[in-house]
Formats: structure tokens, sequence, C-alpha cells
């Protein structure tokens, strides 16, 4: 049996890699997270002309048909380029719409989405890190949200938001367009700055329900999860790549810094941590789009794997490089930056590991 990726997908890694090399260096990844919004219309537009926003919206309504293995890898080459913007907002909002089964609502918003048209962002946690629907506070009462949702991606800049809470008959999701009365958005200083967050209110807000049940938010969220461990692996790489480059020129008591003991130990340490995770998220992703009744599971344990790889690589890259991993003006603070979101978004990676404990019944 092959466990890699086909020919086409490696062609798709491969040409959106190119795209960012190109149009995506870190000084215009600096230009556009230090920007008011933190979002480009040019490279979201770039993207989209790519197919990236339409990888999992099904064919009748203009996407690709593709899996979430395919999302995935395209988050990969994101994490790759910390490449800003809202590609996390909109895949869950896809993935919202997909598994709604709301045939208006999709109608109306996925060829929009899959043409780079329109925005959508999904809301979810609330408080500070609850992310369990069990929890939720937001409610929903003829037709109309009140509460608080916290760590929206984008929000902002999103034409609706797609909101996860109670009613009557229990936890459910609800579309919201970015105009109705009620709304209101304030953005988040988070230190991730290429992926920005908003607090969004609701005040008697009208919203139209487009399922009911936990079904499509637990999806929502364990996609969510598969695409934060592919960048975080990727991210890790890169962090990883950069150290290892910078051990090679940097000389330190006339020889490079790379051939002391220490640093090889460090540097192999990560690389023999981090080529057998790829794996795991990869049978993760595969899970979500083909074996469900084990998706939940290891969506928990990639994320909190990978988010935590991530988080302890990024850090001994910076403790590597000495003094100037610490600056501003070096790059590798964008990943580190990232690492740290990951960590924290839809949840921490003990929160997690319970979660995985739980469902295999340890």
């Amino acid at each position: 049996m092959d466990f890699g990726l086909s020919e086409e997908q490696l062609l798709v890694k491969d040409t959106l890699r190119r795209f960012l090399e190109s149009e995506c260096p870190t000084t215009r990844v600096r230009a556009i997270m230090e920007s008011p919004d933190g979002h480009d219309p040019k490279l979201w537009e770039g993207l989209a002309s790519l197919g990236i926003t339409a990888m999992m919206i099904p064919e009748e309504h203009g996407g690709a048909g593709l899996e979430l293995l395919d999302m995935a890898l395209a988050a990969e080459e994101l994490g790759w380029a910390a490449a800003p913007g809202p590609f996390l907002a909109s895949s869950l909002a896809t993935v919202a719409l997909v598994e709604s089964g709301h045939a208006e609502a999709q109608s109306r918003w996925l060829p929009r989405i899959a043409s780079g048209k329109a925005l959508l962002t999904v809301a979810l946690g609330e408080g500070i890190g609850e992310w369990d629907p069990t929890h939720l506070r937001a409610r929903a009462d003829a037709g109309h949200l009140s509460g608080e949702k916290t760590l929206v991606p984008y929000a902002k800049l999103a034409d609706a938001l797609i909101v996860a809470a109670h009613d009557t008959d229990g936890p459910g999701l609800w579309l919201v367009d970015r105009n109705a009365e009620g709304l209101e958005v304030a953005p988040l200083a988070g230190n991730d700055m290429t992926r920005r967050v908003d607090r969004v209110r609701f005040i008697g807000t009208p919203a139209k329900k487009i399922a009911s049940g936990r079904d499509a938010i637990d999806r929502v969220r364990d996609a969510g999860l598969f695409l934060l461990a592919a960048d975080a692996w990727a991210g890790a790489r890169r962090c990883h790549h950069m150290t290892t480059e910078y051990a090679k020129t940097r000389v330190q008591f006339g020889q490079p810094i790379g051939s002391f003991q220490g640093v090889k130990h460090q540097l192999a340490d990560l690389i023999a941590d981090l080529e057998p995770a790829l794996s795991l998220w990869w049978y993760a992703a595969h899970a979500f789009d083909r074996i469900r009744d084990r998706s939940e599971r290891h969506a928990a344990l990639a994320k909190a794997h990978l988010a935590d790889l991530f988080d302890r690589t990024a850090r001994t890259s910076i403790e590597l490089h000495g003094g100037i991993g610490y600056t501003w003006e070096y790059d590798l603070h964008l990943w580190f930056r990232r690492a740290m979101f990951d960590r924290a978004f839809l949840g921490e990676s003990s929160y997690h590991r319970r979660r995985a404990a739980d469902l295999a019944g340890w």
C-alpha cells in the first residue's frame, strides 16, 4: 500500500511553495502583519487563483471537491512561509457550511468563498480558553443571538460569521451577516500578528440556524485541529532549517557553531522528533476524510503533539541563535509567535491530551 502523496498533491504543494517564495517573502509578511487589519487582498486573490480557497468546496458550488488532507497540505506550505491572512478562518467556515447540510446557505456562500470574493469565519471560543460546545454560553432565541465570542479569526473583515451557540434544542450553528444589528466586533491584541483575532458580541443579533446538534461543531473543531497541526509541523521544520543554516555560518572560537557537539545534539534531537510527526498529522487528516469514528481522537492527539513540538522547536532555535534570535529584525520570531497561536487556539495541548485519553476509554 502506498502511504505517500499523489502526484497531484505534490504538484499543489510545489506550486503553492513557489508562489509564496515569489509573492510572500518575509519582507511582505512583515508589511502585511504590521498593517491595520493584517490582510492583503492581492495576496488572497492570488491564493484564490491557485484554488486554495476552493479545495474542500463541492464541485457543484464551484470548488475542487477535495479532502481535508489536501487543505492541510496547503496549510503546511502557508505555515512554512508564515503567510499572513484569513486562510484558517475561511477553511473553518467552509467546513462548517459543508457539514451543516444547509442547502440555502451553501448555495449563497460556497461559490463566493471558492472564488475568493467572500470571506467567512467561525466563532467557537468563549471566555478564557473555553472551546467545549457543552459549556458554551452564547444563546439563540427566536432567531436572535446573545452572548460573546473571543478569539474569532478575522471577524472584522468577514462578510458573515458562523456561530456556535445553544437554544432550547441544544447546541448548533447559526449564520450571521456582517451588517446585522446588534453585532459588535472589537480587535484583540495577539502575539501572532500574521493571524488576527477579534472579540464579537451579539446583542439580540438576527441569525439563521444552519445546523442542529454537536456533529457539525465537532467536525469544524477537528478540522481546525488538523490545520493547526499541519501549520505547526511546517513551522517547526522552518525553525529547524533556519537554525541549521545559521549554525553552518556562525563562527565562534574560530569555527562554525554547528561543529560543536552540544549544538549538533540539539538539532539532531529536534529532527528526530519532527520527522515521525509528519505521519501523525497525515493520518489524522486521512481519518477525518475516511475513518470518521477515529477522527476526533486523532485530531486531539495531532494538535496536542505538534503544537508542543512547534513550541519547543521554536524556543530551542532561538536559544541556538543566541542574541540575534531575540531581535525584532531577525525573522525567527515570526514562527515563534505562530507557535504560541497554534498552541492556544482551539484549546491547549493538555486539554486535548485529556480528551484523547477519554476518547480512548483510558
